[in-house]
């Protein structure tokens, strides 16, 4: 691998633990919730949701060796990436984000905006 994608994937690595802040354990636990499979969007035929097939995708990620991520891999973080930047750019709503779509949706994606660092 050239010195440059090294650096590239070891940048996305960086911010894709920033944007999951929740380890796979719990997100594992998460996604076995039913506001976890009732939240988001299907894709046409599918049987689950778009962030919850996202999730499990992150879930293997995490329990990856660096040696064993593909190009593939470094691409889902990047959508990752991209999409909780997007998610927490709106705020979520004024009450009860505690049970809100937008938290669930977040979560789903790996990321729990209610969680301290």
């Amino acid at each position: 691998m050239s010195d440059r994608k090294e650096a590239e994937h070891a940048k996305i690595w960086l911010e894709f633990g920033e944007a999951v802040n929740m380890t796979p354990a719990a997100l594992e636990k998460w996604l076995h919730s039913e506001e976890s499979r009732e939240n988001g969007f299907q894709e046409k035929g599918g049987r689950e949701t778009i962030g919850h097939h996202s999730g499990r995708r992150i879930v293997e990620i995490k329990n990856k060796k660096k040696a064993e991520r593909t190009d593939g891999d470094y691409a889902h973080m990047q959508k990752v990436i991209g999409y909780v930047h997007r998610h927490l750019a709106q705020g979520g709503p004024e009450k009860d984000k505690a049970h809100s779509a937008w938290r669930y949706s977040l979560m789903n994606w790996g990321h729990d905006p209610l969680k301290k660092h």
